[in-house]
């Protein structure tokens, strides 16, 4: 349990920022795996569509630090090879 005053504040800001973190994070996992159900269901278009929406999630969670950048990168790099798999 924390003692000082800037250690119960510490607390609170914590728990504010892990709330908004796990939000991004969820937005961006979200984003991904619903482009990929696109795909695996032959909806090429709407994955296309999709990509863009994708991509701002990623960059938004790396550019907040919930990711590192280098992931964030891997992953956008990712998204127009799985496409182009999904399609073929």
């Amino acid at each position: 349990m924390a003692i000082t005053k800037g250690a119960k504040k510490a607390i609170r800001v914590h728990a504010r920022k892990r709330v908004i973190n796990d939000r991004r994070k969820r937005t961006m996992k979200d984003a991904e795996k619903s482009m990929r159900k696109l795909i695996a269901g032959g909806k090429r278009a709407e994955a296309e569509k999709l990509f863009a929406a994708t991509q701002k999630a990623i960059d938004k969670a790396a550019k907040r630090g919930v990711i590192k950048k280098n992931t964030a990168a891997r992953k956008k790099s990712r998204l127009p090879t799985t496409i182009q798999k999904g399609a073929a």
